[in-house]
């Protein structure tokens, strides 16, 4: 069942799916409408789950979940991993690689592998005040402080050294 963003809890278990490449304005309708049909019927078993989400800079996908009374079942990460991986299929996109870089460009949202963007660093097409994002941050009160962050900040630093 979805419910407002604001009302899952801060230490509710949060998922970061960058996608390979911006959301086209018209993919976004129907996005959104997917991702509520499926949040909607989402369980742990026989109990609902509370959750919600976000699209955020047209490139990724943010869902949360109340795991505070109801424990995630397998079969609920099995669903949400499912679902995810159908959206990759229909978009032509990827969601579930965490290891590529999204980085900020001004304020656009780039994405590029993780060897392209080594490269980028010896060419100082970044710098150490590039702000990177950590998808994998896990719990909600994360996505306030520790998603957008500097590049010295993350794994990546030491590519700098």
């Amino acid at each position: 069942m979805i419910v407002d963003f604001e009302e899952i809890p801060d230490w509710g278990k949060l998922w970061v799916f960058p996608s390979s490449r911006k959301f086209y304005p018209q993919e976004i309708p129907e996005l959104k409408q997917q991702i509520e049909t499926f949040l909607n019927n989402w369980n742990s078993g026989t109990d609902v789950l509370k959750a919600s989400y976000q699209i955020k800079y047209n490139r990724f996908i943010i869902i949360t979940v109340d795991d505070s009374e109801i424990k995630l079942s397998i079969e609920a990460h099995d669903s949400l991993s499912e679902f995810i991986q159908n959206l990759e299929k229909k978009y032509n996109l990827i969601l579930l690689d965490k290891i590529n870089v999204c980085y900020k460009q001004g304020e656009f949202v780039q994405y590029k592998d993780l060897i392209a963007f080594k490269k980028m660093i010896k060419s100082k097409g970044v710098s150490q005040k590039t702000i990177v994002f950590n998808n994998m941050i896990t719990a909600k009160e994360e996505l306030k402080n520790n998603w957008e962050i500097n590049i010295m900040d993350s794994y990546l630093s030491h590519f700098f050294k």
